[in-house]
């Protein structure tokens, strides 16, 4: 599914997602439904304060993806799903356009905002990413907020765990439920520059310390402000091999394309076909959005100066 992306230039643009994956009606209660278009609200008025007050692209991205971090609802921080072996390990990425900077973490289990701590690798080391118990020593030394590995202790996902286990269900077993909750931000403000992010609890049931896509620059986080920022989330391994962010961004900068037409090209053209589930968020220099997944249903919102907010969750919302 594709929402189109707005053709006139506009002063800051904010987009977000929060997973993509068998998100249909009949999977969600009224009350859970209205929940996380709540907490998508949320997260987009929290990233548009910034940007509305002239702030840039990089501090909207880390304000959308905190509020969708810390709620229960997302596969991300609070909400993060658990591993085989019983653990919440995260993982995240930040990246500036108009520099190409860029901060990663992956496997870290005591960071209430990996999003933070992607952002303070980025701007406080002379690194691109840390993984595991350096990142949290990295974290600690920098002011980064640490919590108790209990903290990201939720019993909907801990029985989403006891269930695949019961069943024998890995985690790249296509019908484990939700497996694509993974969230997102990407932003461009009025200066003209962007920038995009991207938190993600891995995969339910997940082994050997796998990472996936989100902390990837150039897979599942990519921005430049040649082109565009993207925030991917899907079938990691899949997203990894295609280099799905930077992808997108170069059939922008070296074919010519729209942001929403790379965006199709390679998730429904070259994704699709190799079993690649998913989908992506997209902001170009001007302001220019997309939101495409090959996927029943995303949760997603955008919101511009010249695009009014809007929160969506099934194939057929717009």
């Amino acid at each position: 599914m594709a929402a189109h992306a707005d053709d006139a230039m506009q002063d800051y643009a904010l987009v977000i997602h929060g997973g993509a994956g068998t998100i249909t009606p009949d999977k969600l209660t009224p009350e859970l439904e209205a929940s996380i278009r709540a907490d998508l609200t949320k997260a987009l008025e929290a990233g548009e304060a910034v940007l509305k007050s002239g702030g840039k692209a990089l501090d909207a991205v880390t304000a959308a993806i905190q509020v969708l971090e810390d709620s229960p609802n997302f596969n991300a921080g609070k909400g993060a799903v658990f591993t085989h072996e019983g653990k919440n390990e995260m993982d995240a990425a930040i990246m500036n356009g108009e520099t190409l900077e860029a901060g990663a973490v992956a496997g870290v289990t005591n960071i209430r905002n990996p999003i933070a701590l992607a952002r303070a690798v980025m701007e406080k080391s002379p690194h691109v990413m840390l993984s595991g118990k350096g990142a949290e020593t990295f974290g600690a030394e920098n002011g980064v907020t640490i919590v108790d590995p209990a903290y990201f202790h939720t019993d909907f996902r801990w029985q989403q765990l006891q269930k695949a286990l019961a069943e024998g269900k890995t985690a790249l077993d296509h019908d484990i439920e939700y497996k694509f909750g993974t969230v997102g931000a990407v932003a461009r403000d009025k200066s003209g520059h962007i920038a995009a992010g991207t938190s993600t609890g891995g995969m339910t049931n997940k082994l050997w310390g796998r990472v996936g896509d989100s902390p990837v620059i150039g897979a599942g986080t990519y921005a430049d402000d040649k082109s565009c920022a993207v925030s991917a989330t899907g079938h990691g391994e899949y997203f990894i091999r295609k280099t799905v962010a930077r992808s997108i961004c170069a059939l922008m900068e070296y074919g010519g394309m729209d942001v929403e037409a790379a965006a199709n090209k390679v998730i429904m053209d070259e994704l699709k076909p190799m079993g690649g589930d998913g989908g992506i968020i997209a902001v170009d220099a001007k302001g220019n959005m997309a939101q495409v997944f090959n996927t029943p249903g995303m949760y997603r919102g955008k919101v511009g100066a010249k695009t009014p907010l809007n929160v969506a969750i099934y194939g057929d919302d717009r």
